[in-house]
């Protein structure tokens, strides 16, 4: 299996250049399926904290870069939508959000709003035992008690420390949300009206966004909270080197 990725075949949501070189780095096994961009993507062709993978890994192994709260070895690790990638020793934290053109972008946030992550809730299912499994949008799973009233296309937030809920954002009339693709992406705004259609086609909303609205596909926002309206600018791109 090879090694490395075509550029001009990379997803849409990658934020790298296509046409400056014929490759770039392959994902790893991990959260986010083929939609995971490279850690070493961000840190080098985004951040530009580092000039190679060999550097990146340098970096990784003094525990250096957190992901979720996590101390991460694997510099082809999938990063994806609304991860939370920290450098405690810069004092800098980002959250991995859709721009308007539904590329993946790093937002500079405080660190209080980078101890949990957001998750959308794509599948719920009992499991033995009675329990009920969540999954994220992530590819997670969370167990909570069969009574506890979650519900697909709801939003989650985790902790990054314990991995447990903290706070829980239903999918509704008047909700908070972002959409995630399309050609809305990076659009925020509140559920103004929720069409169901019957059958098997796909149902769609109606997101008030200001003076302006738009409807989009029903699978194509999340709801969020209203944290994800004070984010400073996105960090800019750079550099294009592969090894």
């Amino acid at each position: 299996m090879t090694r490395h990725q075509k550029r001009l075949a990379v997803p849409k949501s990658w934020p790298v250049e296509r046409k400056t070189a014929t490759f770039t780095v392959k994902a790893g096994a991990g959260p986010h399926g083929e939609a995971g961009v490279p850690l070493v993507v961000l840190l080098r062709d985004v951040l530009g904290y580092v000039d190679s993978k060999k550097e990146a890994r340098y970096a990784l192994n003094n525990d250096s870069i957190l992901v979720n709260g996590d101390a991460i070895s694997d510099e082809q690790r999938p990063i994806g939508m609304f991860d939370i990638l920290a450098f405690p020793e810069r004092g800098e934290f980002f959250r991995v959000f859709p721009d308007e053109g539904g590329r993946l972008t790093l937002t500079p946030i405080d660190e209080d709003a980078a101890d949990g992550r957001l998750g959308k809730v794509m599948n719920k299912s009992v499991v033995p035992g009675g329990e009920v499994q969540l999954t994220l949008h992530d590819g997670t799973n969370v167990r909570v008690d069969a009574d506890t009233d979650y519900d697909t296309k709801d939003s989650l937030v985790i902790d990054n420390e314990s991995k447990e809920i903290v706070a829980h954002f239903e999918y509704e009339e008047g909700a908070l949300v972002t959409a995630v693709a399309g050609q809305h992406a990076g659009r925020i705004g509140v559920i103004d009206e929720i069409d169901v259609t019957l059958g098997s086609g796909a149902n769609s909303v109606v997101v008030a966004d200001g003076d302006d609205a738009y409807e989009t596909v029903e699978e194509y926002v999340v709801v969020i909270d209203e944290n994800f309206t004070d984010d400073s600018d996105d960090a800019d791109e750079a550099g294009d080197s592969d090894e």
